[in-house]
């Protein structure tokens, strides 16, 4: 093993310098303008698969194209499939990027760039450490099946049919998953559970035009004024959510999971700091921590409607529209709430108001036991590469795939991730520091190691 890190550790500079070639291409699978930049990406990690000697294609999908690889050197050593995703975040609003979202900027130790954290840099560790295995001992301690998709960040659309039609091709023992972070700069973190979602779209139509506010309004319903009304009545006073049968299947925390969150080092008041707020709001009798990853939630992301441009126009708007995020947890199903808020936002529509909705992706909450063998082994090289133990925790974000692995396979899934509170994915000047980079390298490399031997 202490070779492998040697090798890992001479090796930092064209690891920086292969991680900075990948964050050039633009890969924004949500843009129809990229699409070459999709495919170039794809080629740009076949390459880099086949000269380490890993059997590996691209496979097509509806969308964008899948990566495959596959080691199957380890004889009978479990097998564990790596999975991330070459797809990234657009860049808007470009003009708050303090250098180029394509154009690396490695400034004091961290490197700047859409697509740094979420997913490239936590993604390509895994092959590095793959690398480092094969450069000093011609072989890897476990047998290895990658997965890289370009269509995480738009719902992974295509990933479900293929992990259903191919169950045979991808068996593996466990599956591992680095597009999370840690808890916090030092606490090295396993995920052990994930929120699911339901994101929604409503329209809200009135009127067959805009109308003059003065001629019409006090006599017809404004949508604007409609929408705004329901969406605030999806609260009560105690900030539950008031859709019908919305907590019947949430799973309660335990005492354990619950002692387990007091455990976590959060300073509140640092937190409100750092997000320029001078007070918290969440559902009562829950703490924030809990709040923020334990507890079901519904967020408008975005909310329209009339004239928003320069100056003054009185018009009372034809229609009006809103984006609903719920996050949802273990054991609520995303369908069924969908359902839910569609039957809410008719009952509480006024006389004069129709309602368009439209589903956009989901997916389903995710829990796994966190006494897996795998997940132990994943906290084990967190520990090897960061020097510190690492913690269990629950993450309020969602990431659908991992639950389809889950289910399809049948496997244990490790998220293992390697970015930081602060590295502001999804927005301007995202980064990822070359430490968590590196030892993330060197925490894949232990991991493969780890696993080879469970069983044994």
């Amino acid at each position: 093993m202490e070779k492998v890190i040697g090798q890992i550790r001479a090796a930092q500079e064209k690891h920086r310098e292969e991680l900075l070639d990948m964050l050039r291409i633009p890969s924004i699978s949500s843009d129809p303008a990229h699409k070459v930049d999709m495919e170039r990406t794809a080629q740009w990690l076949l390459t880099k698969l086949q000269s380490l000697g890993i059997s590996s294609e691209i496979i097509p999908t509806a969308g964008h194209s899948i990566v495959y690889g596959e080691y199957m050197g380890a004889g009978d050593a479990p097998t564990i499939l790596i999975y991330g995703h070459y797809d990234v975040q657009p860049v808007d609003p470009l003009n708050l990027w303090n250098s180029p979202p394509f154009e690396p900027d490695v400034r004091d130790g961290k490197i700047y760039a859409r697509g740094a954290s979420d997913d490239k840099g936590q993604l390509y560790p895994h092959l590095l450490a793959a690398e480092a295995w094969l450069a000093v001992h011609e072989k890897i301690p476990v047998n290895l099946k990658f997965v890289i998709e370009g269509e995480e960040e738009v719902g992974s659309p295509n990933l479900q049919p293929f992990v259903e039609e191919n169950k045979e091709k991808l068996a593996c023992d466990a599956i591992m998953v680095s597009d999370s972070g840690f808890f916090a700069r030092g606490v090295p973190s396993l995920v052990y559970g994930l929120r699911g979602m339901a994101y929604i779209e409503v329209i809200a139509r009135g009127p067959n035009r805009d109308l003059h506010s003065g001629s019409f309004g006090g006599a017809v319903c404004n949508p604007a004024d409609a929408l705004a009304g329901m969406v605030a009545a999806l609260h009560d006073e105690k900030r539950r959510i008031t859709l019908p049968g919305f907590y019947d299947k949430v799973r309660e925390l335990s005492q354990a999971e619950r002692d387990g969150y007091k455990a976590l080092p959060f300073d509140e008041e640092a937190y409100k700091e750092s997000l320029g707020v001078g007070g918290l709001v969440g559902e009562e009798g829950f703490t924030t921590l809990e709040q923020l990853s334990a507890r079901p939630t519904l967020e408008v992301c975005g909310i329209w409607g009339g004239y928003t441009g320069e100056g003054a126009k009185t018009v009372l708007p034809a229609e009006a529209g809103a984006k609903i995020s719920m996050r949802l947890v273990p054991d609520q199903d995303p369908e069924q709430v969908a359902a839910a808020f569609e039957e809410k936002m008719r009952e509480l529509a006024p006389a004069g108001i129709e309602l368009e909705f439209i589903t956009h992706h989901g997916g389903r909450p995710f829990l796994i036991e966190p006494d897996s063998p795998y997940i132990m082994a994943g906290k084990e090289a967190l520990r090897q590469a960061f020097g510190q133990e690492a913690l269990l925790t629950r993450e309020g974000g969602s990431i659908p795939v991992v639950d389809v692995f889950s289910q399809c396979l049948q496997a244990p899934v490790v998220l293992m991730g390697l970015g930081l509170p602060d590295d502001d994915l999804h927005s301007p000047n995202e980064k990822m520091d070359l430490d968590q980079y590196h030892r993330g390298i060197e925490a894949a490399a232990h991991f493969m190691k780890l696993a080879g031997e469970i069983g044994k």
